[in-house]
């Protein structure tokens, strides 16, 4: 059987390419990075401490800070794959038209949720700013890291609905080791 239009394919899969890349390949390298960072101020820090006497003072501030962007970041990744926790028991068992509303309500609920926290994040974003508070041992301006996690709450909407939108669906479980294909 041929395809009717053969660019369609090709643009179908350079989209998949793409969206893949910025909803899947960018947020794990970010998160890969921020990852190989923390071990290296760890690392520091231990050294720091134990040949020299003298801690790092923020080290452990910052890294908070980086595993709140950590999670943030690859919160992008897993709601772009669908492989965020679901009840799916009654998902599993349904099909046809059942199975599609099932999956809208999911999207739906879960971008009204995510826009209510990025809603919340703006207020915060903003009285942070307004008040010009920063963290106790760094001195970072706390606005940093709700815009992080702003930005993240954002990107998993636009994420979701890119995935949807490019008909993509959520790849099924491996039953053997419970990773997922796609």
């Amino acid at each position: 059987m041929t395809d009717p239009d053969p660019g369609t394919r090709r643009d179908g899969t350079r989209r998949r390419r793409v969206l893949g890349v910025a909803f899947d390949s960018v947020p794990k390298g970010i998160a890969g990075s921020l990852i190989l960072a923390g071990v290296a101020i760890i690392f520091a820090n231990v050294v720091s401490r134990y040949l020299f006497s003298a801690a790092i003072f923020w080290a452990e501030e910052i890294l908070v800070f980086m595993v709140v962007a950590l999670v943030a970041v690859s919160a992008i990744a897993v709601s772009f794959n669908g492989a965020h926790l679901s009840m799916d028991l009654l998902l599993a068992r349904a099909r046809g038209r059942l199975k599609r509303l099932i999956d809208s309500a999911i999207v739906l609920v879960f971008v009204a949720c995510c826009g209510f926290v990025v809603v919340q994040s703006v207020e915060m974003v903003a009285a942070f700013r307004r008040t010009g508070t920063v963290s106790i041992a760094a001195g970072v301006p706390l606005v940093v890291p709700h815009t992080v996690l702003l930005i993240g709450f954002a990107l998993m909407i636009v994420a979701v609905l890119a995935r949807v939108l490019a008909g993509f669906r959520a790849p099924p479980q491996n039953e053997e080791d419970g990773t997922w294909r796609g």
